[in-house]
């Protein structure tokens, strides 16, 4: 069934369809939508579930990792200091190896206090021990939440599903809703790794000395490896039952384009058109589509953008001190390549600033002229000012 519905309700039509038992949530503009709509099914019976109102966001990712250690399908959402509140809780979730999954609406972090998107929130907990997966619009959000409970179970670690403020989250447009036969073949009942039994007792969560923390750590990571080695599997098995897949990248026109542009989220959709409208010109750049940041799929960036001369990496985000999060994450990968292209990195779109088909034609014009960058990272879209000392 097609219909017309804004990102946020797509999310949550992809958390009733995975049959979750337990939700728990607390408002915060943008991610509001999400929880209030999956509150609306659980109290009009279209979704059989727990709800848990709770006071903050801390509150709310304690609640799921209680209901995740018990056994049951699990879900929260949050934005910004939302996410950050959580922070402390996203190490025992990934720790604990509980397959959660929680939305996340990437809202700037203040002050000044800014509510729409910058993808900084996401990033800053990229050690937590959560895979995290970007999406581009709406119809990717529902998808992916459905593909992240499968993968979440599989690998036995939480995945954050990630769309950006306003663009996708408040933005109406077609979204193919499958049927909850069709999600129930792909999506088969979670059978729990760990579920405390008042039967069978065991504790979690207990002191770890010198002698074994190592090797708990050691076991994310495989986790992690694990998620890279199957995701293909499982888009497969995704795509045969829905038609379509993402990929833990996606490469566009990136064959045989001497400048290949990395982006990220909704910015990606504004960049396909950048691109046709390069191409009328008779211009040729390629577009590299960041869907999984973590695990980073280090091999398969690698392949995408061996054969590029220069690569443009788009940041709506900051690392200060250091510059934009998946340029340094793609300098990384590229350093160990013999003739590896020159990386151009771009900070855009913070705080919510559009992010149009000139800025991105701009960049591609300023890194078909440039041999090498002038620093190690460009502000895109400054408003001028006197700059005063810091």
């Amino acid at each position: 069934m097609k219909t017309v519905i804004e990102g946020s309700h797509a999310m949550s039509e992809g958390v009733k369809l995975s049959r979750v038992q337990v939700v728990s949530g607390y408002p915060i503009t943008p991610q509001t939508h999400i929880i209030e709509e999956i509150a609306a099914f659980c109290s009009d019976g279209r979704m059989e579930a727990t709800f848990i109102p709770v006071e903050s966001e801390h509150s709310a990712m304690a609640a799921i990792i209680g209901a995740a250690s018990t056994g049951v399908r699990a879900f929260t959402a949050t934005s910004s200091h939302g996410l950050a509140l959580m922070h402390e809780l996203l190490h025992w979730a990934s720790a604990a190896r509980l397959p959660l999954v929680m939305g996340e609406v990437n809202r700037a972090l203040g002050p000044g206090w800014n509510i729409w998107t910058d993808q900084t929130d996401s990033l800053a907990q990229r050690d937590t021990g959560w895979l995290q997966l970007y999406c581009e619009d709406g119809q990717e959000a529902l998808d992916t939440t459905i593909f992240a409970y499968r993968l979440a179970e599989l690998v036995n670690l939480p995945v954050m599903v990630i769309m950006d403020a306003f663009f996708i989250s408040h933005t109406f447009e077609p979204v193919s809703i499958p049927s909850q036969e069709t999600v129930d073949r792909f999506l088969p009942p979670l059978e729990p790794r760990i579920a405390l039994d008042t039967d069978n007792p065991f504790a979690l969560f207990q002191m770890v000395p010198p002698a074994f923390y190592m090797e708990m750590r050691e076991s994310i990571q495989r986790g992690m490896d694990q998620a890279l080695a199957i995701y293909d599997q499982v888009e497969d098995e995704f795509e045969a039952e829905f038609g379509r897949r993402y990929g833990l990248i996606e490469t566009i026109g990136c064959e045989d384009a001497d400048i290949i542009l990395v982006t990220s989220g909704s910015a990606t959709s504004t960049a396909r058109q950048a691109r046709m409208e390069l191409e009328a010109r008779g211009e040729q750049m390629g577009i590299l589509k960041m869907k999984t940041f973590r695990p980073f799929p280090v091999q398969t960036v690698q392949r995408a953008l061996s054969g590029a001369k220069k690569v443009a990496v788009l940041d709506r985000n900051f690392s200060f001190g250091a510059g934009g999060i998946f340029a340094q994450e793609i300098k990384s990968v590229l350093q160990p390549l013999k003739n590896a292209p020159v990386v151009f990195n771009y900070i855009a779109g913070l705080g919510g600033r559009d992010i149009t088909t000139e800025t991105i034609i701009s960049l591609y014009e300023q890194t078909k002229e440039r041999q090498a960058p002038e620093s190690a990272w460009d502000w895109v879209g400054l408003n001028p000012y006197d700059h005063q000392p810091s």
